[in-house]
């Protein structure tokens, strides 16, 4: 053993170096992975000096001597137990052999490892046993790939770690092959899983520009369920999505929303809805909205629309250049001339308290239409949510801003609203399309 004194400043340096698990200034301990090392380069006559030079050690810090007295104890302790010797599992150990008696839980630990590292040898033994069996009087001698799998299966079944250049020597096979395999195993999972991902990817990019409309990854995944009979979870979605930059615009709330105020002889009428929008009744619930459009060299056009709010449906809307009270009026006409869409006996109509809505023009329409009004609370948006939410989402996918006419723009909305209605799943309606789940709450009711 060295007498060198190690300094503050060559404890420092030492510290530094991953092959060291603790110094002190009279002593020093080397990982378990760097003895292993040592002793693999030893077999190759490489000299101890330059072994620990290599390793990004200082010999004039370390002291030949110190080196010399290392080297002795790895080798003797390497002969006498094999890689087990290499391997220091005491705390706080400086490296030289303990003068005291263990105790019994270091016994116990120790022959723990010993159990394992025998266990697992067992186990290989067995299983090349089990393949190398004789066929017609001739012994079958395994391929080392053969072996490779046997000794990884046998690594990931036992648990037992820095135990691979034992089983190598166990099964007679070049440990630098093994890792060799190990890494090119690596790569080919790696290589499947890229092209798994870049079907995912196909498949999602499908759906996503499935009739023209962006989506996200929720519409992404019921487009998927319902129009190509793929099942992939939110999860992997996300992923792929991330992965390969397929982004959905995020809707962003307009800080500028209208809020018309009624006039004098305008009549407003109470909440009667009170924000029980999902009743399961189609035909019932109606909700109605106007939003305004730009388009083409700054344009502007105006979209009202009628929403059930139970399926999400739209029965009913109506485009104009200009915001006029017959916009409303001719919605509720557009409506009552739906023969696909039955109103419910107790249908009731729900808006803002806009001036088309709080019009007696509009009021007695609705009347005589045979459906009941109903009003959100002045300037309380969340009265009226679904319909909000719908202008969200049909801004977000529609092609508005690619629309120079007027024209153009009708045949946007039309194409939009068939797509809405029946091909655009929504996660509200068990994954389905609004019409579908009309027609699902209908043949439920009868049955």
């Amino acid at each position: 053993m060295s007498n060198k004194i190690f300094t503050k400043k060559e404890i420092e340096i030492l510290s530094k170096n991953k092959y060291v698990k603790t110094i002190s200034s009279k002593a020093i301990t080397y990982t378990s992975e760097f003895r292993r090392i040592f002793i693999a380069e030893s077999q190759d006559k490489i000299l101890p000096r330059a072994i620990f030079e290599k390793y990004g050690f200082d010999v004039q810090v370390l002291g030949m001597k110190r080196i010399r007295s290392a080297a002795a104890r790895w080798r003797r302790a390497y002969k006498e137990q094999g890689v087990l010797g290499l391997d220091d599992r005491r705390k706080e150990n400086s490296g030289r052999p303990l003068e005291r008696e263990l105790s019994l839980e270091e016994k116990y630990e120790r022959l723990q490892v010993k159990n394992d590292y025998l266990q697992a040898e067992i186990d290989l033994l067995k299983k090349l046993d089990v393949r190398e069996r004789e066929v017609n009087g001739k012994l079958i001698e395994l391929s080392p790939s053969e072996k490779f799998v046997i000794i990884k299966d046998v690594i990931e079944t036992s648990g037992v770690k820095n135990i691979i250049k034992y089983l190598c020597e166990v099964a007679e096979i070049s440990r630098t092959s093994y890792y060799n395999y190990l890494s090119e195993t690596s790569k080919t999972n790696k290589s499947n899983q890229e092209l798994e991902d870049e079907k995912a990817r196909d498949l999602i990019i499908k759906a996503y520009e499935f009739k023209g409309r962006q989506k996200g990854a929720r519409q992404i995944k019921m487009t998927l369920e319902n129009e190509f009979a793929t099942i992939f979870n939110l999860k992997k979605i996300r992923r792929i999505m991330k992965k390969y930059s397929i982004v959905c615009t995020i809707r962003k709330a307009n800080p500028y929303k209208r809020i018309a105020k009624a006039t004098k002889e305008h009549t407003t009428i109470p909440n009667k809805l009170n924000r029980e929008f999902k009743q399961e009744i189609p035909g019932k619930i109606l909700l109605t909205d106007i939003t305004y459009l730009s388009y083409g060299n700054g344009q502007r056009a105006y979209l009202s629309t009628i929403k059930d709010s139970s399926t999400g449906e739209i029965p009913a809307y109506v485009l104009s250049k200009n915001i006029k009270l017959e916009i409303a009026t001719e919605t509720i006409r557009t409506l009552m001339e739906n023969k696909s869409f039955k109103i419910h006996k107790d249908a009731l109509i729900h808006s803002d308290q806009g001036v088309h809505y709080t019009s007696p023009t509009f009021q007695k329409l609705v009347k005589n239409s045979g459906l009941d009004q109903s009003m959100s609370r002045r300037g309380n948006c969340w009265d009226n949510a679904p319909q909000e939410s719908f202008f969200g989402h049909f801004k977000d996918e529609a092609n508005i801003k690619e629309c120079n006419t007027f024209e153009e723009l009708i045949n946007e909305i039309d194409d939009y609203m068939d797509y809405y209605n029946n091909y655009r799943c929504q996660w509200g309606l068990k994954k389905m399309t609004p019409i579908k789940y009309r027609n699902h709450l209908l043949e439920n009711k009868s049955a």
